[in-house]
């Protein structure tokens, strides 16, 4: 009996755990009951329940015309606990503060949470036309962002098909994504070793992505540029990619500095 409510508690956790992340990836827009039920499939009623846990207990909050769910303040308290050790916005400022100034465009640091990429950080380049095409603390499949495709490519074989099973009935929100797209920018670049969207998604927009080996993996964080297709073309777009890996390899060695220190 002790196993059997031990697993039912587990089981509890998992579900809470994935209704948040469901919560946290459409946090802009909100999203709705019937849309939480349907992407974790959850009977509505069970849902329903550990939504309004959820909100009772600050996690998540309600509004707009639909009561719409969104993250709640002690979401918010709990990122700033966490952030006295893992603050990687301060540590990675300095790189994406380089990079923006030396290619004049748009860098973004992204990291991974489940099935989906989140942008932690953001620095903007002086070109006066910017390709804000994320926001900071925003979370997408993974894939349908430079940073997140580099994070995609970066995986094993089976790790990675089991994510693109599990997304691609998300993918059709972002432009023209689709398997089929996701399946070429994948292919390009385990082929380039680097992320390319090449207009593929937006078509007036590039993004290029490396990742940043840490000790979790080389496939946890990423760095990224986005511009207008025009600035990321031929031997500039070799160049950025150049300076990008050149960062990414030192926020690498910053990241571990870090963690032996705190160690």
């Amino acid at each position: 009996m002790e196993n059997q409510s031990s697993s039912t508690g587990t089981q509890s956790i998992e579900r809470t755990i994935l209704v948040l992340k469901k919560v946290a990836a459409r946090n802009t827009a909100g999203i709705t009951l019937a849309e939480v039920a349907r992407e974790t499939g959850l009977k509505s009623p069970t849902a329903h329940r550990i939504l309004g846990c959820l909100v009772e207990q600050g996690l998540l909050m309600q509004r707009g015309p639909k009561r719409e769910y969104f993250l709640g303040m002690l979401a918010y308290e709990l990122g700033l606990a966490a952030n006295c050790h893992f603050n990687l916005r301060e540590l990675c400022g300095p790189v994406l503060n380089r990079l923006a100034r030396a290619t004049g465009d748009t860098v973004f640091l992204t990291t991974r949470s489940g099935t989906d990429s989140v942008v932690i950080e953001r620095a903007e380049g002086s070109y006066p036309v910017k390709a804000l095409t994320q926001m900071v603390g925003e979370r997408r499949p993974l894939g349908s962002t430079a940073g997140g495709l580099a994070l995609l490519a970066a995986m094993p074989q089976a790790e990675r098909d089991d994510v693109m099973r599990r997304n691609r009935h998300r993918l059709h929100r972002y432009g023209k994504l689709s398997e089929a797209v996701l399946d070429h920018m994948v292919e390009r670049a385990c082929q380039l070793g680097y992320a390319l969207n090449d207009g593929d998604i937006l078509p007036e927009v590039t993004g290029l992505g490396v990742v940043v080996p840490t000790l979790l993996g080389s496939h946890y964080a990423a760095i990224s540029i986005v511009a207008l297709n025009h600035r990321l073309r031929g031997d500039r777009r070799e160049e950025v990619v150049q300076m990008m890996n050149a960062e990414a390899a030192k926020l690498s060695q910053t990241l571990a500095d870090a963690g032996a220190a705190f160690a």
